[in-house]
């Protein structure tokens, strides 16, 4: 089995952080320490200009506020547990600058808007301004975030495993391979919001119309990384395993399938991104409640921040379901550690 090596080549270029990154490399305290105050240094800076420049604008900055010194706390927490683990150091180190960067953008974002109007409202909400929206409407913003997983979480279950059985059949047997394989190329390339007239009349309820419109998108990719997976193994693996005495149900769930869980993982990411779309247009039109439900009745209101601490919601939603994806898919490839980077 050949490995994919990660080294540079010789005529690019490697940056000092890169190649602070390599895995025998030892980070000396003293640097740790510097790295973890840079670290830290762009939100404090935000909370400093916060705390002592005067608002343009007439907004509270309590919750903003506490957002920064909740940050600046994480941050110091990970720093002290990655302290005794050369790993975790190297890792936390790693992504310091991108912290700083981000806590620059926050400052920068809060002296244009907030602390001068130079970005007015209602168009260019301030930090202070979006994250209001969690202290004074976090019931409302909580019941909505309930349904949106409700309804992301049975439409995207489902197109997984409706996706991977599919593949499955296409990609193992080839009489269902000739009559089903056409009808998913062709149904594939039909955006699942284009099912919502039809879902919206057959289907008795906006919620299970919005599960089905979410399991159509998601199917597909899921379907169609599996079979490619399924039809990708070796010859030579099943040639080993009949040798040793193997039937049909051994080499499809114990060689086949084996071999296309990197493909499916490779569908299922792209299938959360498709299904992510589709379940904000599906709360938009029709639903009765959802993240993409409140996003449409901000702003007919004009709201935009609200409309920003909506996306906000789903930008960490969608980030925590793909984490996830990650940590179940290094669980199950945990063999190819060491091997493929």
């Amino acid at each position: 089995m050949s490995t994919i090596s990660a080294a540079p080549q010789s005529g690019g270029q490697t940056p000092a952080a890169a190649r602070s990154l390599s895995p025998g490399h030892k980070v000396p305290n003293k640097k740790y320490f510097l790295w973890s105050l840079f670290s830290l240094s762009g939100f404090a800076v935000a909370e400093i200009i916060s705390l002592s420049v005067p608002d343009a604008q007439d907004v509270v900055d309590t919750v903003y506020q506490l957002t920064l010194a909740g940050l600046i706390a994480l941050y110091l927490g990970t720093a002290a547990f990655s302290f005794f683990d050369e790993a975790r150091r190297v890792k936390f180190i790693g992504r310091a600058p991108f912290r700083f960067a981000m806590g620059i953008v926050l400052a920068v974002w809060d002296l244009l808007s907030t602390k001068s109007d130079i970005l007015p409202l209602p168009f260019f909400p301030g930090p202070s301004k979006i994250t209001s929206v969690f202290l004074d409407e976090y019931e409302f913003l909580l019941s909505n975030t309930g349904y949106s997983l409700r309804l992301f979480s049975a439409g995207f279950l489902s197109g997984v495993i409706l996706g991977v059985g599919t593949g499955i059949l296409i990609g193992w047997f080839s009489r269902v391979y000739y009559w089903l394989f056409p009808i998913l190329k062709i149904t594939g390339v039909i955006p699942a919001v284009a099912w919502m007239p039809f879902a919206l009349t057959i289907f008795p309820t906006s919620f299970i119309a919005g599960v089905f419109l979410i399991a159509i998108c998601a199917w597909f990719p899921v379907a169609f990384m599996t079979a490619q997976g399924m039809a990708g193994t070796q010859k030579i693996y099943f040639e080993v395993a009949k040798t040793l005495g193997a039937k049909q149900s051994y080499l499809l769930f114990h060689v086949a399938l084996p071999n296309a869980i990197p493909q499916i993982f490779t569908g299922i990411s792209t299938a959360n991104g498709l299904a992510f779309t589709t379940l904000v247009v599906s709360e938009m039109m029709g639903a009765k409640g959802g993240l993409g439900y409140y996003i449409n009745w901000a702003k007919t209101w004009s709201s935009y921040y609200k409309v920003y601490a909506a996306i906000i919601i789903m930008a960490v939603l969608f980030s925590l379901i793909m984490k996830a994806i990650s940590l179940i898919q290094s669980r199950l490839l945990i063999w190819q550690r060491g091997l493929v980077k």
